[in-house]
């Protein structure tokens, strides 16, 4: 596909996550008529603060709609930090439980490395255990059972968007645990020259200005300016950020971390915000889901992943 300068291929992350989800939902149906067996997701949400519980309920719909079977375990933000790795020993014991997912923050009276460390990785649906993180990074060795979900949407935007990666220099902004670090070690996997940029970072513009590959995490709204995109580059814009807007009922609108008014005169690919890398998140926790029940019953998730493609067959634009 030939695009001219101001009409960038623009990354449609909504489309994209209905598409997985069709493909879970057969992924689902055939687990559970050739298997017996259903992909199986609980959460944990302790106290009832309103974005935790909004985004529980989020997981708990997409779960319900792709046809998991789910367990919730909603308790009392005063419990104990014993008590509640007892809820988590009680799911990692359930066999009908393939992923664990405890809503974060916690309380402050209790320690989230402990939570967290309590759920074994067989059922670390978040990707974000120690040895997952480990088989991530370690070239060679054994692939990780589940993959830091926002980063993986990042990538499966790129794949799906027949974005070419191999070869390419690729610079990600920001190097938190969540997303910059991870999204670094599944690019420099899939070959490209990796460059990870940060506060410390000198002569910022000049790195990005070398990059065929933006990855954006820096939490900054509207931060990366079209100064910054060399003509024709992918942007993956994982920022969301509330800016003041008078003329929006609420006052304020959702914006990235690339200006993207901007940016789409240069890219020559990239994601809006909202609709872009968010709707991904849920859509490859699923994945995790997935993944972890056919390693937890020695079930070879190529073949259910090819059934599931086979079933659906979504096109994408080539880039």
């Amino acid at each position: 596909m030939t695009e001219t300068a101001n009409q960038p291929v623009i990354i449609d992350g909504k489309a994209t996550a209905v598409a997985i989800r069709k493909e879970i939902s057969q992924a689902v149906k055939y687990l559970k008529e050739q298997h017996k067996v259903v992909p199986g997701l609980a959460t944990v949400l302790v106290g009832n603060r309103t974005d935790s519980a909004t985004y529980v309920r989020f997981k708990k719909k997409a779960a319900a709609e792709v046809g998991f079977h789910s367990i919730d375990r909603h308790v009392d933000e005063k419990i104990t930090e014993e008590e509640l790795l007892q809820v988590v020993k009680e799911l990692a014991e359930d066999e009908n439980v393939h992923g664990i997912l405890v809503q974060l923050p916690l309380p402050k009276h209790i320690n989230e490395h402990r939570v967290l460390k309590s759920i074994p990785v067989q059922k670390d649906v978040d990707g974000f255990s120690a040895l997952n993180i480990g088989n991530l990074v370690m070239r060679g060795g054994s692939p990780p059972l589940a993959r830091p979900c926002t980063p993986w949407g990042c990538i499966e935007l790129l794949k799906r968007y027949n974005i070419p990666i191999e070869g390419k220099n690729a610079v990600v902004l920001g190097r938190s645990n969540i997303v910059g670090m991870p999204v670094a070690a599944m690019l420099q996997e899939l070959n490209a020259t990796v460059t990870i940029c940060h506060s410390r970072t000198k002569n910022l513009q000049s790195h990005l200005l070398r990059a065929d590959i933006i990855v954006a995490a820096v939490g900054k709204a509207e931060y990366v300016k079209g100064d910054m995109i060399k003509p024709g580059a992918t942007v993956i814009d994982v920022g969301i950020n509330s800016k003041p807007d008078k003329t929006r009922k609420r006052g304020y609108r959702l914006v990235g971390d690339v200006d993207y008014a901007e940016a789409k005169q240069k890219a020559g690919a990239i994601t809006p915000v909202p609709g872009g890398v968010g709707p991904m998140t849920i859509a490859m926790l699923l994945k995790n889901t997935v993944n972890l029940c056919c390693s937890n019953n020695n079930i070879d998730i190529s073949q259910v992943e090819a059934q599931a493609k086979a079933a659906t067959a979504p096109s994408y634009p080539a880039y």
